[in-house]
């Protein structure tokens, strides 16, 4: 028996050894004394076989390979000693070597390589001792399948740690944090363990809430001047995402880094809903750009919020208006103009006919006139709260459409 069998070693992937009542009590004892002979003798081989370790050993690079070499083996026996034991500081380690290897900006090759040739040595020094000492056939064909199992594990953390590394260098750890926020304005929203899992990578933290911003067009390619502040700007709809409330700081100093650009500020949300308040910020954007609000560079929807709704469904409003004001559909447009002009200071004033005389610059004669007209052609609906409410969500929206250039019927 020269080379470990080839077997299924799934029962071993996870990096734990099989109950250790199927190896003899002494065998830990006996493999451990052997250590320090056999790190040599890998390490030895490792340099003559693999270009890329061919270096001097006093050097970090050799400091790295002897380092490897006598933890993997330590923690290889400490496995088949007790493998109930937490090894989580021995997975630390190998997680480093992947880590090495990416801020060396090389690929897991070579490193992959010496696990193989750790590997081999490693049976070779096993089916010595095990003749020497006398074990089982059983005993050496279930220490071949946890070596495989063992290797198997050590690739894997070197890997998550190769990936770790490549994942934090600066343009990738744009690239996660754009993914990210792709991720998490999935409609429906993505599940919640997919958007921790990709924040680890990206390293950001998940807040609580957050708070979309939606960017106007002929935004610069510029980055948001805070490191938790997630962008994804090279789109036709750029936007930004802000964790928690957006302070009067942060939204001075992003307008100081988007000077000229127009931001929509959305709703502060959980964040499963984040794609709800950017749907928001960039209705308000629109809004804005149309000229239906008067607002400044920086937009902040939690004050246009009834603006937004009445701009929600145009047609359905035009539905609501149909119906409403079916009396006075017949009217010629000025006499129809002027009662709805009276009507809407009516609705809005809820006062004497000199007052609202007084907001139309009219005579009260002339107001009172008007409302007798109202009263013959509206009826009962002056007197339903319902129908007031429906015409006068009517009427502001008509007030909207007329500022933002629209018609309005």
């Amino acid at each position: 028996m020269t080379r470990p069998p080839q077997v299924d070693s799934n029962a071993t992937r996870n990096g734990r050894a099989k109950p250790a009542e199927v190896f003899p009590r002494h065998m830990a004892v006996i493999m451990r004394a052997e250590l320090p002979s056999l790190a040599a003798e890998i390490i030895t081989e490792i340099r003559e076989t693999i270009p890329e370790y061919a270096r001097p050993m006093d050097g970090p690079y050799g400091q790295a390979i002897r380092l490897g070499v006598e933890h993997a083996l330590e923690s290889f026996i400490d496995q088949i000693a007790d493998p109930s034991a937490s090894h989580d500081g021995w997975d630390g380690v190998f997680r480093r070597l992947g880590r090495y290897e990416a801020n060396e900006d090389r690929s897991l090759d070579s490193l992959q390589a010496a696990y193989r040739v750790g590997a081999r040595v490693s049976w070779q020094r096993a089916v010595k001792v095990g003749r020497r000492e006398g074990l089982l056939s059983s005993t050496m064909f279930q220490l071949a399948d946890t070596l495989l199992g063992y290797i198997d594990q050590l690739a894997t953390l070197s890997v998550e740690g190769y990936m770790e590394a490549k994942a934090h260098t600066a343009d990738a750890l744009n690239q996660w944090r754009r993914r990210l926020l792709r991720l998490i304005l999935e409609s429906p929203p993505a599940p919640e363990s997919a958007v921790k899992d990709l924040a680890n990578l990206a390293g950001w933290t998940v807040p609580d809430e957050v708070t979309m911003i939606a960017m106007g067009h002929g935004t610069p390619d510029a980055r948001p001047p805070l490191d938790d502040v997630l962008s994804d700007l090279d789109t036709v709809e750029p936007c930004l995402l802000v964790p928690g409330r957006l302070s009067a700081d942060r939204r001075t100093r992003l307008a100081a880094v988007f000077p000229g650009s127009r931001l929509a500020v959305g709703p502060t949300v959980r964040v499963n809903a984040a794609a709800d308040s950017l749907r928001w910020a960039r209705q308000a954007l629109a809004l804005a750009e149309s000229g239906a609000i008067e607002t400044g560079p920086v937009i902040l929807c939690e004050q246009y919020l009834c603006e937004m709704l009445l701009f929600s469904d145009r047609a359905l409003v035009e539905q609501l208006a149909d119906r409403e004001f079916a009396a006075v559909r017949e009217m010629t447009p000025h006499r129809r103009n002027r009662l709805i002009e009276t009507l809407e200071a009516w609705l809005e004033a809820r006062g004497s006919a000199a007052k609202i005389a007084e907001r139309l610059r009219v005579h009260p004669q002339t107001v009172r006139y008007r409302m007798r007209q109202l009263e013959q052609s509206l009826g009962e609906q002056l007197d339903d709260p319902d129908s007031r409410f429906a015409m006068e969500l009517v009427l502001r929206a008509r007030r909207l459409h007329e500022r933002s250039g629209g018609a309005a019927r």
